[in-house]
Formats: structure tokens, C-alpha cells, sequence
């Protein structure tokens, strides 16, 4: 199936929270671009500074409360990105997760994407326990995994915390990832399910399915999620190398 992303992973509309490995901000931001709304941007966690590309006014202060003055850069500007300041170099710092909606009412945004945890530019990830930083408003939640990690070793080359990855889904360090350590991390309580609102839509996207056999093992893992959990509304296969991007979405059938 190809067709817009925005549609492929239903982010138009509420607060949306990307969490994961492999591709938040690539998907974060091509879901922007694509967004013809009011869109409000932001992180709960520490993050590049927001790219220009993102064409989004950026809005960064320690003010208490931020809404104010993200609801006034709203009127002047359809794109507003909101952050904390920081004291590393080309880094924003995160706002608390609960001044989110706040904010998200405040500007009348149809949709505010947040970034809501990290992963330090690996291909997977199990959260730790105090992760990810998910809004309790929010209205979607897009686990993020990067088909890169189909056949890799289990090392810290390619995941992000690779003990807490063995221990949701019990392979050794060393070991082979394959579709079905996969599925097991999308279906995990300790997984791709922790700390999503109850009332949240989850999405899944598997993300570099940039050629035959990565499609194959991201299929099989699909499927196997979706069988093991209803909590998974979808499964959507990107790669934005193969189109712009290709897409495939596999729904629960």
C-alpha cells in the first residue's frame, strides 16, 4: 500500500508522542511537513534544537508556565515548536509532560508531536523503567523500530540499553535479532506498550524497510504483534529511501 504518511499513522489531529528507536525524528518531521494545520512541536525529553527544515517558529524559555506564550506565537505562525533551554551545545531541554495539553489547548493546534524519549541515534530500544515521557493527554502513541536491526547482534552498536532489550525479549546479548525478538518487543507490557495511556491510540512503524528482505522480517513481525496483542491498533512499514516515502500499512484483520 503507498499513500501519505499522515493518513498511514492517523496524525492529524490531538497530541501525538513518538517514542522508541530508529527514525523518531525522520517520522516526526515528515509528518510535518506534511501537515497542512496549526502544529505545535515539541519534546519531553533532551533533543537537537528543532531543524529549520521544520519551518516551525521556535518558542524556547523556562518560563513556568509556557502556554501563554506558545498560544501567541500560535496567532502569528502555523508551525510553533516549544522547548525548555539547555545548557549543552545545539540541545533543547524537555518540558514536563504535563504542561503538554496545556499548551496543545492553548494555541488551538490540530495536532502538537512530541518527542518523548531517547535512544541515542540507535536502530532499537527496550524503554528503562522511568521512560518514555508520554503525556497523559495524549491521543497516539507511535512506538518507533528500525528494521536496521533485523539480523544484527544484540550489542550496543545496535541498541540503545541492550540489556534492558534482552530482558523484554529474552534473547542473550550477542545474540541475533530477528522478527520474533521483535514482535515480543512490540507486544511487551515492558515494551512498546509501557506507560501509553490507557485511552491512546498505539501505532506501530517500523522504519529503513529500504529493501526485499527487511519487508519480509518487518511483515513477520507485524503479524506476530498484532496476533499478540490487541492493544496495537496498526503496523505501518516506512522507508525513505524507496519513495517518498514508501509506505505499507498492515492493520489488524
Amino acid at each position: 500500500m503507498s499513500g501519505g504518511l499522515l493518513d498511514a499513522v492517523g496524525a492529524r489531529q490531538g497530541i501525538v508522542a513518538f517514542v522508541g528507536a530508529g527514525g523518531k525524528k525522520t517520522t516526526l518531521y515528515a509528518l510535518a511537513a506534511e501537515h497542512p494545520g496549526r502544529l505545535g512541536i515539541t519534546t519531553t525529553t533532551l533533543t537537537p534544537r528543532f531543524p529549520r527544515r521544520a519551518g516551525a517558529h521556535p518558542v524556547v524559555d523556562d518560563t513556568p508556565d509556557l502556554a501563554p506564550q506558545v498560544a501567541a506565537a500560535a496567532r502569528t505562525h502555523r508551525r510553533v515548536a516549544f522547548a525548555r533551554t539547555s545548557t549543552k551545545s545545539g540541545r533543547v531541554g524537555g518540558i514536563d509532560a504535563a504542561l503538554v495539553g496545556a499548551c496543545h489547548a492553548a494555541a488551538r493546534f490540530e495536532a502538537t508531536y512530541v518527542k518523548a524519549d531517547g535512544a541515542r541515534m540507535r536502530a532499537i530500544k527496550a524503554p528503562a523503567p522511568d521512560e518514555p515521557a508520554i503525556p497523559d493527554d495524549t491521543d497516539t502513541v507511535v512506538f518507533l523500530v528500525s528494521a536496521a536491526a533485523f539480523g544484527a547482534p544484540l550489542d550496543e552498536r545496535i541498541a540503545h540499553r541492550p540489556e534492558r532489550l534482552a530482558a523484554v525479549t529474552g534473547i542473550a546479548t550477542g545474540d541475533t535479532i530477528d522478527a520474533t525478538a521483535v514482535s515480543r518487543l512490540l507486544a511487551s507490557p515492558a515494551g512498546a506498550l509501557q506507560r501509553v495511556p490507557a485511552d491512546a491510540r498505539l501505532v506501530i512503524v517500523i522504519n529503513a524497510v529500504d529493501d526485499d528482505a527487511r519487508e519480509a522480517q518487518a511483515r513477520s513481525a507485524a503479524h506476530a504483534a498484532l496476533a499478540a496483542t490487541s492493544r496495537i491498533e496498526r503496523v505501518v512499514l516506512t522507508s525513505h529511501r524507496r519513495g517518498a516515502p514508501w509506505i505499507e500499512v498492515i492493520d489488524r484483520a
